[in-house]
């Protein structure tokens, strides 16, 4: 079965959608990309140029270009604030969506994207692409194996200094919002545990290039006693992290390490007399299955998955909903100065 797709929001993040989908068969072969809605229209013709989708239909108003190309699918590819209206249009359109991360700017939207979908009986997800890679996948592997025992602790570092220029640097809470959920939603994924609750402390250090919330130290609660904790910047000059973080896990036999790129150091008690008791070193195993670590391909090929068998995708926005709740409750945590607890 081929679904004929709209993408909306024809900015550079949907250069990464399109550049999946060419270079994957069977995605080039599932997907048809038939009309591009941008407010801009000079934006999408010149993404209709580089990608070679001159038959596409061009407009402004999602709904109209539903309408004309009768699609299938919308990817929705737009900033956080256009994100609910633009999903409501395509769900109720009778559209399967794929969205871009935030799934909403509140809970009360969330819940209701979720409950729409329910109601039209079309999927809905969100594009997680960073737990859709061999890294995040060998850590929750790894976990699942017990070699390290229960664990009891995962520990992010991210500082990076990206200068992106455009909407970002005009955000409110834009670590924390714009890229901090990538690791949430991946910690949450790979400790297989629950949200509970948060403290967080946000803020917008001297010499940031952004206009608000640039930084970001969090300590979730998450259940079965496991706490997670992002130690986080996004101006931050010097030598950098990887965009996946560095990683630590602890159990109760051991703790692995993940600088984020090639790195794996997994170790477990030794037995020397003393103090400390040392370490031995042990196998980090790969990812179980490889069609599991390409990205993007990676999401939309469960998405399309999902549409065909029913089946309900891995970053469905049902479950998807607590790494928003994981973000907001930080970002209330941060407002407040207190504890915030997560009820997603």
């Amino acid at each position: 079965m081929k679904f004929s797709a709209i993408l909306c929001g024809c900015g550079a993040m949907s250069k990464g959608w399109l550049r999946a989908i060419a270079a994957t068969t069977a995605l080039a072969d599932a997907i048809t990309v038939v009309g591009l809605v941008d407010l801009n229209a000079a934006t999408a013709e010149s993404l209709a140029k580089e990608f070679g989708l001159e038959g596409a239909v061009i407009g402004s108003d999602l709904f109209d270009v539903i309408d004309r190309t009768k699609a299938d699918v919308v990817f929705d590819v737009v900033i956080p604030n256009a994100r609910f209206g633009v999903v409501s249009t395509a769900l109720k359109a009778g559209c399967h969506v794929l969205s871009e991360k935030p799934m909403a700017t509140s809970l009360a939207e969330g819940a209701a994207l979720i409950d729409l979908a329910a109601e039209t009986g079309k999927v809905h997800a969100i594009i997680q692409n960073r737990r859709f890679i061999s890294g995040i996948r060998r850590l929750r592997r790894f976990v699942e194996s017990g070699a390290i025992g229960d664990l009891t602790g995962i520990h992010c570092d991210f500082f990076l200094g990206p200068h992106f220029g455009g909407f970002r640097e005009e955000m409110d809470n834009v670590l924390l919002l714009d890229m901090a959920i990538h690791t949430f939603d991946a910690a949450r994924f790979v400790s297989g545990k629950r949200p509970l609750a948060v403290y967080c402390l946000e803020q917008n250090p001297k010499g940031s290039w952004y206009r608000h919330g640039a930084s970001a130290d969090a300590i979730f609660e998450f259940s079965d006693d496991v706490a997670f904790t992002y130690r986080g910047s996004w101006c931050a000059e010097g030598r950098r992290t990887s965009w996946e973080s560095a990683w630590r896990l602890t159990g109760t036999k051991g703790m692995l390490t993940w600088d984020g790129e090639a790195t794996f150091e997994a170790t477990v008690a030794g037995n020397e007399p003393g103090l400390l008791h040392g370490f031995t070193p042990v196998e980090v195993p790969g990812p179980e299955y490889d069609a599991e670590t390409h990205g993007h391909a990676s999401v939309i090929s469960s998405f399309i998955e999902a549409i065909r068998t029913g089946k309900r995708p891995e970053t469905s926005s049902s479950d998807n909903i607590r790494s928003l709740a994981m973000v907001l409750g930080a970002i209330e945590s941060a407002r407040t100065g207190k504890r915030i607890e997560i009820s997603a």
